[in-house]
């Protein structure tokens, strides 16, 4: 049995008739009758009711049927997959992350897939990370890098972790620090003036909870911001904010003081559907990310660690 005889089968199946199908193939038909006579011996059934009117399904060619077009349809895709795997000339990648993910991480991973694939395709998608897995699932993304996971999540995702990170506080650089001794307290950044996240933020959730579980009630003077503008807005001196360590990359106009009592992590990780093959230009997007990811936490030191490392 090859991919030519299955093809002759499959297009005289849905005419009904050898000549039509013998020119649709562009072949003789004797020749294309010899495919069918021999993909008939090799199954050791007949697979047509010859007529003069036409062609019909025999009970084992209306069996075979489905899955010859299933075999068609993986044989494609395999070429596809090879012809893209060559040089990536085609290809589409649909990739989503966390607003702080985006501003730091993911700009340096689209810049260095688009430098390296420029004919690929990029989408993304900027969300929390619960809003992310719900577009996985729904087959909107490709990839997604998230900061948090649902009580399902490994059912229905594959999930590898990649980095864990510290949050940490920041201010103006322009300002005094905030600790002369590189680390400060949960309780002493309470009672500093801050610039709050959004509340649909994930990280906002985290240090609301941190706050709560410590029995503090923060000093907000400014709440709604995105990052962007939260980063924004510290570098011009209006208060401190906690946010991830790895935000700080090439942010000359913020200073850092780690957290300490409790010290407050998030681990990043990159989630996938696990019904769908990933295509080769999205796992060469996974292989962008992860090695990004392992030279941004050599450039963070402490706050930024491989996953799984002590």
């Amino acid at each position: 049995m090859n991919l030519e005889q299955l093809r002759s089968f499959v297009e005289v199946a849905q005419l009904g008739n050898f000549s039509r199908a013998a020119d649709r193939l562009h072949l003789a038909q004797p020749s294309l009758s010899r495919q069918i006579a021999s993909l008939e011996l090799d199954l050791g059934a007949e697979l047509f009711h010859r007529a003069r009117g036409g062609s019909t399904l025999t009970v084992a060619g209306d069996s075979l049927l489905p899955l010859a077009r299933r075999m068609l349809a993986d044989a494609e895709s395999v070429r596809r997959e090879l012809s893209e795997l060559a040089g990536l000339e085609r290809g589409r990648v649909r990739l989503g992350a966390t607003p702080s993910l985006c501003i730091s991480l993911v700009a340096e991973v689209l810049s260095d897939f688009h430098t390296a694939h420029p004919a690929i395709e990029l989408h993304l998608s900027e969300q929390g990370s619960r809003r992310l897995l719900d577009e996985l699932a729904a087959g909107e993304l490709d990839l997604a890098l998230i900061t948090t996971s649902g009580p399902t999540a490994a059912d229905r995702f594959a999930i590898a972790p990649l980095l864990v990170e510290e949050l940490v506080v920041v201010s103006s650089a322009a300002e005094p620090p905030v600790n002369a001794h590189g680390t400060i307290r949960l309780q002493d950044v309470a009672g500093l003036p801050q610039v709050g996240f959004s509340s649909t933020y994930d990280l906002r959730r985290t240090t609301d909870a941190a706050f709560s579980a410590a029995g503090l009630h923060p000093e907000v003077i400014l709440e709604g911001a995105e990052m962007d503008a939260v980063l924004r807005f510290v570098e011009r001196g209006l208060g401190v904010a906690i946010v991830p360590a790895m935000v700080l990359i090439d942010r000359p106009g913020l200073r850092s003081v780690r957290l300490r009592q409790p010290t407050l992590t998030r681990t990043i990780s990159l989630a996938r559907p696990t019904d769908v093959a990933p295509t080769a230009a999205v796992g060469v997007m996974q292989r962008t990310i992860a090695r990004t990811a392992a030279a941004f936490a050599a450039r963070s030191g402490a706050t930024l660690r491989p996953a799984g490392s002590a």
